[in-house]
């Protein structure tokens, strides 16, 4: 896998490019936001620090979310709750705290591409199980979600969405009447082996309302999970 390394720590990079390439990969190294964004082409995951010293790594995580839906780790000295909120807002699929081991890593890495391959991107996009092969456009009401190419339209209007933004309304408009508890959205769209607080989810679903203009979107049920809900007014 062909993997882009954002980190200004020369020795932290160089450790990491031996590590990984030794399990195969081949490795981008980039010691600034610039340079990432310049060699963002081709990468099929991103590993991403936060402190570089030309843009602050959320901006950066915002700026390749824009242009891509690669998979992207942020790897940081930041273990502040909101830290991790910000960077997930910004499209981050997984939040890694140093020090860390290569093993905890490599582990996070194949977790985050089986999560990616669900909705057709990934190396597995042709897998039976990915949203490739399921209908193409699924929807409620005014809500439309194209799941090969990732987009939402409400009444007509696209909304931009987070993968995991897109990954949870997926799966709540699959099973418009059933209740998802909240283990189960964890277990598919952050994994069954997510390490990080359930508090990431209420931020998701609290996002999610937001961009689609209307609480009764989304259901809660007290103790048990969320629904997608029936909106008097979409």
């Amino acid at each position: 896998m062909r993997v882009l390394l954002v980190e200004d720590d020369e020795r932290v990079a160089d450790a990491l490019d031996t590590a990984l390439r030794q399990c195969g990969h081949d490795i981008v190294l980039a010691p600034t936001a610039s340079e990432g964004l310049v060699h963002l082409e081709g990468c099929e995951m991103v590993l991403l620090d936060l402190g570089l010293p030309d843009l602050d790594g959320v901006e950066v995580c915002k700026r390749i979310r824009f242009r891509s839906a690669v998979p992207i780790i942020v790897l940081t000295a930041r273990a502040e709750e909101i830290d991790k909120v910000l960077a997930l807002q910004a499209g981050a699929d997984d939040y890694v705290v140093k020090p860390y081991s290569v093993h905890e890593l490599r582990a996070r890495m194949e977790a985050v591409l089986r999560r990616t391959c669900r909705c057709g991107v990934g190396p597995s996009e042709h897998d039976p199980s990915c949203a490739t092969q399921r209908r193409e456009v699924i929807g409620v009401g005014s809500l439309r979600l194209d799941l090969r190419s990732r987009s939402v339209t409400l009444n007509g209007k696209p909304l931009e969405l987070t993968r995991k933004e897109f990954e949870l309304l997926v799966m709540l408009v699959e099973e418009p009447g059933a209740v998802h508890t909240r283990e189960d959205i964890i277990n598919r769209v952050w994994d069954e082996n997510w390490f990080g607080s359930t508090r990431t989810l209420d931020v998701h679903i609290g996002a999610l309302r937001r961009k689609l203009g209307s609480y009764d979107w989304i259901e809660t049920q007290r103790g048990v999970g969320f629904r997608l809900g029936s909106p008097s007014a979409p």
